[in-house]
């Protein structure tokens, strides 16, 4: 995106739709019949092209007038786009640095408002900061300042091979999660101008973002720059359980992959065209480029981090939905699902099948879900919410989101899939296309937005008018977001610990 100047009068760079940060001036819009500033497309850092891909993020440049920013940045070069990604830019590229700030109307620089800082998730591998769900219309409205950003993504964001290690120092790959500690650095820096509280960041995320979330915990490079987290959906407990020869061959191998293109060094590497290298990640035997142990941003496997209490020490908030992944329960009956639990766990079926019942066919059903949303997100959250309850330090509030989103273009209706939380707690409802959304669906995002927020305020999501939230890491029990909100203890437990006694990919080897 190439920053347009604009000829501003004195009188207008006064106006509070423009801001001076330390690049320069920028002028934003109004959004939501005036009531919040938004300010779209800021450069975080320099875009990471040419020379500077896999690299480090660095400093974006200064300009001089007024910079336009009334149009988002370009979403990040991805290969994959689900079906729920819809993004509000002209197209992908890899100059996509870029962040939003969404403030109330009356937010004035200095005003101490605490910052929600959003991670969008993708598998680390599609997304964007513009999609229209994590639109800025309606969270800054309860006393916040919202940013969102993009950042590198799959092979441009954490390609990782013996010689890019060799070029930094004897570290490589993760550059996706340097652009997030960059953007944050960038907050730190242009945040109060906004009428953002520097020293009061809630860096939250969903999927891959809270992922993200879980690692910039355990991240020395991170540390400081955010004081609350909420994660929605997922954990990075299991990055670099492997151990070190596992990381080494991982490295050969994204090696190899650059060999096959043809590339015999660096230099020629960086000069391919962004489509080409795009192509050639999506081929089949590609890498898939996962989060590492680098040696720099991550200096060993994020749960011995959390085991020896050497993450951020910051009330987190965390959960996720009840039916995550649902596809592999359908036409389940009683009769498969006994046959899948001897496929799946051989001698320790009977107590597998104690755990996840199925003696009816709806039960069957039920537990298919249970256990393939397990499988899929909620082990790895409930792992890394277990790790903060035990060494973290700080207050941990647990929910368990179980309101069925109704029916969409890209969601099925009666369950509470994954991501189906993201509109409930942007208060973005009505940009889910298809959706009818009943009473309840918008009472529910509503008290979600006061949870979240008041969270960011204060680090405890209670307020005036909302059922209470004990806090899980004192009472053991979880609050259940449905039509009628309550708490209740954890009847859960038995379903991770058995999967974390069995399932083989849950344990260092």
């Amino acid at each position: 995106m190439v920053a347009s100047v604009l000829g501003f009068s004195s009188a207008v760079s006064a106006d509070s739709l423009t801001v001076k940060i330390l690049q320069g001036k920028v002028h934003g819009k109004t959004i939501n019949n005036g009531k919040v500033r938004a300010f779209l497309g800021l450069p975080y850092a320099a875009p990471p092209v040419g020379d500077l891909r896999w690299r480090a993020p660095q400093p974006p440049a200064k300009w001089k007038g007024v910079r336009d920013a009334m149009s988002f940045g370009a979403h990040c070069a991805q290969n994959h786009v689900f079906d729920d990604m819809v993004f509000q830019d002209s197209g992908p590229s890899e100059d996509c640095l870029y962040l939003n700030v969404f403030a109330p109307a009356d937010a004035e620089a200095g005003g101490k408002l605490p910052v929600m800082f959003w991670i969008h998730g993708g598998g680390y591998s599609g997304g964007s900061g513009n999609e229209p769900r994590h639109n800025g219309d309606f969270l800054p409205l309860k006393g916040v300042v919202l940013v969102t950003i993009s950042y590198r993504l799959g092979v441009f964001g954490f390609l990782a091979t013996p010689e890019l290690a060799n070029e930094a120092g004897g570290s490589a790959g993760n550059y996706g999660l340097m652009d997030m500690i960059a953007a944050l650095e960038w907050v730190h820096d242009n945040i109060a101008e906004f009428g953002g509280d520097p020293g009061n960041v809630t860096i939250f995320g969903e999927s891959a973002g809270a992922s993200a979330v879980s690692t910039l915990m355990a991240a020395a490079p991170a540390r400081g720059l955010f004081q609350k987290a909420i994660g929605e959906s997922g954990g990075a407990m299991d990055v670099g359980v492997h151990g070190s020869a596992e990381q080494a061959e991982r490295e050969k191998q994204e090696q190899r992959w650059v060999e096959s293109l043809g590339a015999t060094n660096l230099v020629e590497l960086r000069a391919m065209p962004t489509g080409a290298i795009l192509a050639a990640a999506a081929a089949k035997g590609a890498p898939h480029f996962p989060v590492v142990v680098d040696g720099r941003l991550l200096a060993e496997p994020i749960a011995g981090t959390y085991a020896a209490g050497k993450q951020a020490h910051v009330p987190l908030l965390a959960g996720w939905n009840r039916d995550e992944f649902f596809f592999p329960a359908m036409g389940m009956t009683t009769e498969k699902w006994q046959a899948t639990a001897v496929r799946l766990f051989g001698d320790h079926s009977a107590e597998f099948l104690e755990i996840y019942p199925g003696t009816t066919d709806e039960q069957a059903v039920r537990s298919a879900i249970d256990y393939h949303s397990d499988t899929f997100i909620a082990f790895s959250t409930w792992k890394w919410i277990e790790a903060q309850v035990k060494t973290g330090g700080a207050p941990v509030y647990r929910y368990h989101l179980e309101q069925p989103a109704p029916p969409s273009k890209f969601h099925p209706g009666s369950y509470a899939f994954h991501s189906d939380d993201i509109e409930y707690v942007f208060g973005t409802l009505d940009t889910r296309p298809g959706a009818v959304w009943l009473p309840e669906d918008r009472k529910l995002s509503e008290q979600m937005m006061e949870y979240w927020t008041n969270f960011a305020k204060t680090g405890d999501p209670n307020g005036p008018g909302l059922p209470e939230w004990p806090r899980f890491d004192k009472d053991g029990g979880l609050i259940h977001l449905d039509s009628t909100i309550a708490f209740r203890p954890d009847t859960t437990q038995a379903r991770y610990e058995f999967l974390l006694k069995w399932m083989p990919e849950s344990k260092p080897q």
